[in-house]
């Protein structure tokens, strides 16, 4: 069986709990909840805008530091506090991922988020 190998680094938050943010075994790249924290100085914005910007680019740094990249990534969960936040989330999804016919499976989620906070992503990448 291959190894877990903990993916983290400069751009990856990691959480306050027990458990990493991402990790990789053999050709599989699996994430857990990555919220709307600036990758850089780990800070939660206040406003949607900002969070949903600092989750797709906290899911880029990772799949960069696991050897992926956009295209490997097969599915992501989006977790939101309301569902009315979709029509700003498509623009970075689209830029994530431009070509209409090679996009990973999305399912979006009205979910109870810890306050402040209102978007998570999680994904699953193959390599």
């Amino acid at each position: 069986m291959a190894k877990r190998q903990r993916i983290s680094g400069s751009g990856i938050p990691e959480h306050t709990n027990p458990f990493p943010a991402c990790v990789k075994i053999g050709n599989m790249v699996f994430s857990a909840a990555i919220g709307g924290d600036d990758p850089d100085t780990h800070e939660l914005p206040d406003d949607e805008e900002s969070q949903i910007r600092n989750a797709f680019a906290t899911m880029r740094n990772m799949l960069t530091k696991a050897g992926a990249s956009p295209a490997n990534v097969a599915k992501v969960s989006v977790y939101v506090n309301d569902r009315s936040i979709r029509p700003k989330v498509n623009p970075h999804w689209i830029a994530m991922f431009p070509d209409d016919d090679d996009r990973p499976v999305r399912h979006m989620v009205p979910s109870d988020m810890p306050p402040g906070r209102h978007i998570q992503l999680e994904f699953i990448a193959v390599l």
